[in-house]
């Protein structure tokens, strides 16, 4: 249901150094505002598929749109509709996989959500900057109490620690390097069609999907090495349309978060189980300290009562 966002990123991936062999668009609209326009592209690699009530919701379409890729397709690539790509994305997405045969999954690097510096020198006690490979960015404020308390990731970002809640790949620098991770981003992602075969994105999470890209590559990285290509750009420009309502965000924040962590360590330690509920207590407190101190109170409130309605379920009744 986001036709105009959908008409900048394919104008983008069809002026590609790399054209793609082929172009799905699955569509979970429940309009026909994408499909009138997108239906008969006069393009014959575009191929465009609204798929049926049943199979609508973000694993259970893009399930759908493995289903329909060409047998001959080697890297199949996943792209957000509110995504607009640098002429060379594909290009440097494909020659990751000639330079790392192995991998099971690549990603791309988002450039627009981040400001990064250089810096020379790391400074371990400098709480309002992140420090990470000759680059640094501002600390935001949750990070800065979450180091105070000892609660914050030690190892590289997007290396999913035993006690959950790491720092994703947007903590990785833009120093046109190739990092090994742990988990990748599903809007910006890549995976070898035998790989996608084999392992299908898990329909647990419905409608939006928050957090399944986690849980897809998290379970890829115990059997394959997964990378993100730094030098393989692309903006983000995020769209409201389509987005849950803050109290069910607050709740799939919860829930779906603590699935993930379960998904990676099935049995994590007592001292990282009690980290993982400190940490989840403390971004929901944080989350309500937003009410007095951000001018969307009634967004931060809603979050907030969302995601203590998800801790409390979890005592009652957790993912399975």
């Amino acid at each position: 249901m986001r036709p105009e966002p959908l008409s900048r990123l394919l104008e983008s991936v069809m002026s590609q150094t790399q054209v793609p062999d082929e172009v799905l668009i699955i569509d979970g609209s429940t309009n026909d505002d994408t499909g009138s326009r997108f239906r008969e592209s006069g393009n014959n690699i575009i191929k465009y598929h609204k798929v049926p009530t049943e199979h609508r919701g973000l694993t259970k379409q893009r399930n759908y749109g493995i289903e329909r890729v060409q047998d001959d397709i080697e890297i199949v690539a996943f792209l957000d509709d509110d995504t607009i790509l640098q002429p060379d994305y594909f290009e440097n997405l494909l020659k990751t996989y000639s330079d790392f045969p192995n991998a099971v999954g690549v990603g791309g690097y988002i450039t627009n959500e981040v400001s990064w510096e250089k810096s020379s020198q790391e400074n371990p006690a400098d709480l309002n900057h992140f420090y990470y490979d000759g680059y640094r960015r501002t600390e935001s404020s949750r990070y800065k109490l979450r180091r105070k308390l000892g609660l914050a990731q030690t190892t590289q970002p997007a290396i999913y620690p035993e006690f959950g809640h790491g720092r994703s790949i947007s903590f990785l620098p833009p120093s046109g390097k190739i990092y090994k991770v742990e988990q990748l981003m599903g809007g910006v992602s890549s995976f070898p069609l035998t790989i996608l075969k084999e392992n299908k994105f898990s329909e647990y999470f419905e409608g939006y999907g928050l957090y399944e890209d986690a849980d897809f590559t998290l379970r890829l990285s115990h059997i394959g090495d997964l990378y993100v290509n730094t030098a393989a750009k692309l903006e983000h420009h995020h769209d409201a349309a389509g987005r849950p309502n803050k109290y069910n965000y607050g709740k799939m924040v919860v829930r779906n978060g603590w699935y993930v962590w379960r998904v990676k360590h099935r049995k994590p330690s007592f001292k990282n189980k009690i980290k993982w509920y400190q940490i989840t207590i403390l971004l929901t407190a944080i989350r309500f300290l937003n009410i007095f101190t951000t001018s969307e109170r009634k967004e931060a409130f809603t979050e907030a009562m969302g995601r203590t309605v998800g801790i409390l379920s979890l005592l009652f009744n957790k993912p399975k």
